[in-house]
């Protein structure tokens, strides 16, 4: 009975111990509340967080008096003593005057100061995200030490560090909430199409350079982390409303309205859930650049008569006016005497400006729910599942302009993570929607009205009928255009909507533009720390696997015959320890990462992070990695013709299933279609690799023609047969140093890097002849006697094909055998003084080396400018409940080169800025902001439309 009753005392006791319950609330030091604070006691394992009403509950099985710790990022961390059960405190966290302490994770796979950091790392805070002067946090990061930001759209822009930009980014990762943001069938990020809402996003962390060796082939350049609040911690329904107008020089001023809520709710301790939507439409900038692709800057208008604008389409199509009279004269359309008044150069068809073949309408759907298991009631085990839902109208720009009209992806995931592990796996899919190639709609638009046959051929004959008559050339070919173009389908008319209609409702690319698509990505990674049960050191291990489905029915890719699918694989390991009384960090990782077309590769990363100073408050790092980039799907398996080239992937089984019949011409002699076998040729991908000239050397060899005509001999001299191998993963070795520190008060963070790459990918351009065998020796004497002259040499016979357009131009993806270097170093000082008001300012540099003349047709695409300047001014406590943030950035100008087009973009100087006033009551928040004030017009993207201003005013409830 005695031990009975211990036992119930014991029993009792214990329950006594874990009823001991602490209550409170955490504000700002204007009583606004502050939600996501962390409270632990110290010397026990109990903790908690606060909700968004900035109260807690805790619960230990200390008895008073005991500490707690309160800590919450961008706020001073403050110990409170605890003297008596079931107490309730009121604590006021004073902002801190450094983000240094702020703790990351993305750095180290383990949580960390940013001081402590063995890379350079930017964050974007719950904070930053609040007081940014831009119309969405996305836009927002553009202000951040490194990011280089590419507008290809008002909803789409693509984000990069460290050099080589486009909008097609394959070489920067981005993840939401731990899953690959990248579309499964272009392999790069579509902005925020499928992110994380306004209200929703908790912080944001950006690694520049490269960071396979923990994260992974793509993250090459870079990689962010976009991390979502927890329906633990952030609770309730929040809201925002925001309106404004866009104004730009070609489209004027429009108007254009974003909305979202957010829903939380914690229904015990072992369950919650939350959902999100938003909604988000406007007009797109306009692009209306109409100067000539290959010759901008010269003044070159419509009435050149071979024009092909940046921003025009259906232009594209061109061809050898003279060619043509020949034709017609076999024909016996036109004497054959005829011929020789036609010019020998290409003329080209009228096209269609952009803006008159979209809608230009940009949007954006975003819809997001999950569940949130606790089986243990605490964080020790979570299970999640999550399903995010994007849907979109934006402009995505390639080698052509792509209009991406309902386009739509979905990523579902389910995760099991702990203290010490997590293992996640998620799938990827989206569908095409209405999107539709703007380069073919205007080529199949032309079509519709009058094919081409008929047009050059109308265009042809009046030119000779003109001459005859006595016009000059100039009007002649006035002349002839006008009659070429009787009938033409205008815009705004019923007739050019009808085709309209068909061409972008029609995925067959000899009559249609759409673009089909219904591919997916599956993937499974993981990742355990061995931290408390291996006592030296922290280890952690993890792998990742990932499955490719693609599936374009044959539009994009050559997967005519049923998906294509591949996968691939990775492991690694880290071991991270401090030495020298914990002054010195080292950190070493190891990668290897197999894909099902290529060998394995291991990538390696060294660091050490030093602690300098009493305090140790000055913090040098030094770190070497190397990283890898795969080949994207696109880089092997596309198979696409963009009219002016066929893209073609270097996949082995990729380039003889890319098949296309071509018309042959018989030219001057008229032996073509004797050389060829026919008046068509099926050609593969395979005549892209093996059997085709540089497009460089093409261009000297027609140059020097028109300048030399008959010299033959002398042409063929500059030929040079393309010689490119299959393309293979590229590498990069990443040598950097660092320095963080605060010095009375100013936060300091400099960077520098040296990076060296090997097997880079990137584009050049052959020109396949349609009949004969490339070569760079040529024997005139050999077949000239034959009775069609040159039958056996079949040499020779390719420069037949040159000089009479039978040819076709391949865009192939490749390494390049030469060394490409880059380099670069940042500063970034910011300083809280005169109380309140913050202080920012960054630079950066970045350049590389390349020896251009050794490659002539590579294209490197480094795409970033020399200089760039950022600074910033804010106080969020200007006067009560008052706060305002404004921001300026300038760069140089750049060289762009593209698929699509290359010339340079101009330096710019673009200041955006913001007020808000806080209505503490209806727990609300006000902004009213612009961007690129007193600035004009500016291009990120050579190609896209020009960036205008903004200006928006919001209402958010519940921030």
């Amino acid at each position: 009975m005695r031990s009975y009753l211990l036992i119930l005392s014991l029993f009792f006791c214990g329950i006594s111990f874990a009823q001991n319950t602490i209550t409170g609330t955490v504000t700002e030091t204007n009583n606004q509340p502050i939600p996501g604070v962390n409270i632990k006691v110290v010397g026990d394992k109990a903790g908690t967080v606060t909700d968004a009403e900035g109260k807690f509950t805790l619960t230990t099985a200390l008895n008073p008096p005991f500490t707690i710790e309160v800590t919450s990022v961008g706020h001073q961390t403050k110990k409170v003593s605890v003297t008596s059960s079931n107490q309730n405190i009121a604590i006021k966290l004073v902002d801190s005057e450094t983000t240094l302490d702020e703790v990351v994770v993305s750095a180290s796979r383990a949580p960390e100061r940013v001081m402590e950091s063995p890379v350079t790392i930017e964050r974007m805070g719950l904070k930053d995200i609040r007081k940014a002067a831009a119309p969405s946090y996305y836009d927002g990061l553009e202000n951040l030490k490194e990011v280089q930001m590419n507008t290809s759209s008002l909803t789409f822009k693509s984000i990069n560090t460290r050099g080589f930009a486009t909008v097609a980014n394959t070489r920067f990762m981005q993840l939401v909430d731990g899953m690959d943001n990248s579309s499964p069938l272009l392999n790069f990020v579509l902005g925020n199409l499928i992110g994380v809402s306004e209200i929703d996003i908790q912080n944001v962390e950006l690694l520049p350079g490269a960071s396979s060796a923990l994260y992974g082939a793509n993250a090459f350049n870079g990689i962010m982390f976009m991390n979502s609040k927890s329906p633990f911690t952030y609770q309730g329904i929040s809201t925002y409303l925001k309106y404004g107008a866009t104004s730009q020089e070609a489209a004027g001023t429009n108007s254009f309205y974003d909305f979202g809520i957010r829903m939380a709710h914690t229904f015990n301790k072992y369950f919650a859930a939350k959902a999100n939507f938003t909604y988000m439409q406007g007009t797109d900038w306009f692009a209306v650049n109409y100067d000539d692709k290959t010759r901008q800057g010269e003044g070159i208008t419509r009435s050149d008569v071979n024009y092909d604008g940046i921003n025009v389409y259906g232009d594209e199509a061109s061809t050898n006016i003279k060619a043509v009279g020949q034709a017609l004269a076999e024909r016996g359309l036109i004497p054959a005497a005829a011929v020789n008044l036609l010019p020998n150069y290409n003329v080209s068809r009228t096209g269609y400006n952009e803006v008159d073949l979209t809608d230009n309408k940009a949007g954006n759907t975003k819809m997001d729910f999950s569940f949130h298991l606790r089986p243990l009631g605490d964080e020790r085990l979570e299970v999640i599942w999550q399903s995010k839902f994007g849907f979109g109208n934006a402009v995505y720009q390639g080698a052509n302009r792509y209009y991406l009209n309902n386009f739509y992806m979905s990523q579902h995931k389910i995760e099991v993570k702990g203290k010490n592990f997590f293992v996640r796996g998620y799938t990827t899919t989206e569908d095409g929607g209405k999107s539709y190639d703007m380069q073919f709609t205007g080529l199949n638009v032309n079509n519709k009205w009058k094919d081409n046959t008929t047009w050059f051929g109308q265009y042809a004959g009046t030119f000779v009928q003109a001459t005859l008559a006595g016009q000059t050339p100039e009007n002649a070919h006035i002349l002839s255009r006008q009659v070429a173009d009787t009938g033409r389908f205008l815009p705004g008319t019923p007739a050019f909507q009808n085709a309209f209609n068909q061409v972008i409702a029609d995925p067959d690319v000899l009559t249609g533009s759409k673009l089909v698509d219904n591919s997916r990505i599956y993937h499974a990674d993981a990742n355990y720390n061995f931290k408390d049960i291996i006592k030296y050191g922290e280890i952690q291990v993890g792998g990742s696997y990932r499955q490719y489905q693609l599936n374009s029915y044959g539009r994009i890719y050559t997967d005519d015959n049923g998906p294509i699918n591949y996968d691939e694989y990775g492991v690694y390991a880290q071991f991270q320890n401090k030495y020298l009384e914990d002054r010195l960090k080292f950190t070493g990782s190891v990668r290897y990462d197999k894909s099902q077309n290529f060998d394995g590769s291991f990538s390696p990363r060294v660091s050490l992070v030093y602690a300098g100073g009493a305090q140790k408050q000055h913090n040098f790092r030094a770190s070497y990695q190397t990283g890898f980039r795969n080949p994207s799907t696109q880089d092997q398996y596309i198979g696409f013709n963009v009219g002016s080239a066929v893209l073609i992937g270097s996949a082995p089984d990729n380039l003889l299933r890319y098949t296309e019949t071509r018309p042959v011409a018989n030219g001057s002699p008229a032996v073509g279609q004797i050389y060829a076998g026919g008046s068509s040729v099926t050609i593969t991908g395979e005549n892209a690799y093996l059997n085709s000239y540089t497009r460089a050397s093409v261009n000297q060899f027609a140059a020097f023609i028109a300048a030399n005509p008959g010299n033959t001999p002398g042409a063929a001299a500059l030929l040079r047969v393309t010689n490119v191998s299959n393309v293979k993963p590229e590498e990069v070795q990443a040598f950097e140093l660092g320095y963080r520190s605060q010095y009375e008060g100013v936060n300091i963070d400099l960077n520098g890097y040296y990076n060296i790459y090997n097997n880079f990918i990137g584009n050049t351009v052959s020109v396949a002849p349609l009949y004969g065998t490339v070569s760079e020796t040529f024997n005139f004497a050999q077949g000239a006697a034959d009775p069609i002259p040159y039958a056996s040499n079949p040499a020779v016979q390719t420069l037949h094909a040159l000089g009479n357009g039978n040819i076709r131009a391949f865009q192939l993806y490749t390494n390049t055998d030469l060394k490409i270097q880059s380099l670069g170093f940042g500063i970034g000082l910011s300083k809280r003084m005169f109380g309140y008001y913050d202080f920012g300012i960054n630079y950066n540099y970045a350049q590389f080396d390349f020896d251009q003349a050794k490659d002539p047709g590579f294209e490197a695409g480094f795409n970033t400018p020399k200089h760039k300047i950022r600074a910033s001014i804010g106080n969020e406590k200007l006067f009560k409940n008052f706060g305002f943030n404004a921001s300026v950035r300038w760069n140089t100008e750049y060289l762009w080169e593209s698929t699509m087009v290359d010339g340079m973009i101009e330096s710019a100087t673009v200041l955006d800025a913001q007020i808000n006033y806080g209505l503490p009551k209806l727990k609300s928040v006000v902004k009213l902001g612009a961007t690129n004030l007193g600035g004009k017009d500016y291009i990120q993207v050579l190609g896209a439309g020009a960036v205008g201003q903004q200006y928006y005013i919001s209402w958010t409830i519940n921030p």
